[in-house]
């Protein structure tokens, strides 16, 4: 409902398939050369690929790399996949605490993206590990058929396990603390991305920025991400900074007076936390959890936003059953008059 909520004056409801995926994964010939494929099958997955730079097709292609463990913790994936963003982006959907990920991640995050991938990961001390990631991709972001319009990306992460390595070495890329920690365990990562010449609203994102005569027209942008992730018995916490810029600090793209493109730039926090209300059982089972969220975004020509957001979920079956819903209200910063409430209810369901 939107709208000054003292009065509301408008409200609008919506029943969807908001994710429909198909996923195929593991490995040829060795254990150490695995593969994956994602595929998008609702219409809110394939959408926005009706242009020449998709050859007019839907993007219906999500993931599809393969990884190369070629020597000792060295890694080589090549193909299209997530780039090295941030931690919300990085947790796949069907493990989310949240019914959705949060405004700091639509406005800023880095996607997925063609090219390839460097992974290493190096114990420091028999506890303390340290992950790194480096990409180079073609920075125009998924389904991309013509080519480079812009410059390369390239992204860079590192993440540092004080406490070792989370469950199975990827609890910390899930979300709520369905595992139950006797000690604590804590990640805490930063990237940084620099897409040149990026011609894209978003970088990987958003609407292709073109001049009068059809010539796609950029900026180099650049983004940073520090962000965390803890778990201790039942809680769990989740923290991300994010900052994107030009390089010339003006997101405004223009052609000779007129302005042709807008990136979306600024700076943004996002805090969550999650509590599970019960241990009764030993599986991930019968589980329910209350979680709440804090996100606050400065863009640099966007209207400034806080979003504060409650919720419960029920896992019946771990993240692979479970029923979510949460509460948020939107607080535009200004006058008041855009502010609003929204409320969903998700069933997830992956085998």
């Amino acid at each position: 409902s939107k709208g000054d909520l003292g009065n509301i004056n408008s409200f609008q409801d919506e029943v969807m398939v908001r994710r429909a995926r198909l996923k195929f994964d593991g490995f040829a010939f060795s254990p150490k050369l695995t593969y994956k494929v994602e595929l998008g099958l609702s219409n809110r997955d394939i959408s926005g690929g009706g242009t020449s730079e998709f050859s007019g097709a839907n993007n219906i292609i999500y993931d599809a790399f393969a990884d190369w463990n070629f020597y000792k913790n060295l890694t080589l994936r090549f193909g299209q996949a997530k780039l090295p963003g941030n931690i919300e982006r990085v947790i796949s959907s069907g493990n989310m605490q949240t019914v959705d990920r949060s405004l700091l991640n639509a406005s800023f995050n880095l996607d997925r993206d063609m090219g390839i991938q460097l992974l290493n990961q190096t114990h420091l001390t028999k506890k303390i590990l340290f992950k790194q990631i480096i990409a180079i991709s073609q920075g125009e972001g998924r389904d991309v058929t013509g080519g480079s319009y812009g410059g390369r990306e390239i992204t860079a992460r590192a993440e540092i396990l004080p406490f070792g390595e989370f469950y199975k070495g990827k609890d910390d890329y899930v979300g709520s603390a369905l595992v139950n920690y006797n000690t604590p365990k804590l990640m805490i990562g930063a990237t940084y991305d620099h897409n040149q010449n990026a011609v894209r609203q978003g970088g990987n994102l958003g609407s292709f920025i073109k001049d009068s005569k059809g010539n796609h027209v950029g900026k180099n942008l650049n983004t940073l991400f520090v962000d965390m992730a803890f778990k201790y018995k039942r809680f769990s916490f989740m923290g991300e900074y994010a900052r994107k810029q030009t390089s010339d600090n003006n997101p405004v793209v223009k052609e000779g007076k007129t302005t042709i493109g807008t990136f979306v730039t600024g700076e943004g926090i996002n805090l969550q936390g999650g509590y599970m209300l019960n241990r009764t059982v030993s599986k991930m089972t019968g589980k329910m959890e209350v979680v709440a969220r804090i996100t606050s975004m400065d863009f640099d020509v966007l209207t400034d936003e806080n979003q504060y957001t409650i919720g419960i979920n029920r896992f019946i079956s771990g993240h692979q059953l479970k029923i979510q819903a949460d509460l948020t209200y939107m607080d535009k910063k200004g006058d008041g008059l855009n502010d609003g409430l929204m409320f969903r209810l998700q069933t997830d369901v992956h085998f």
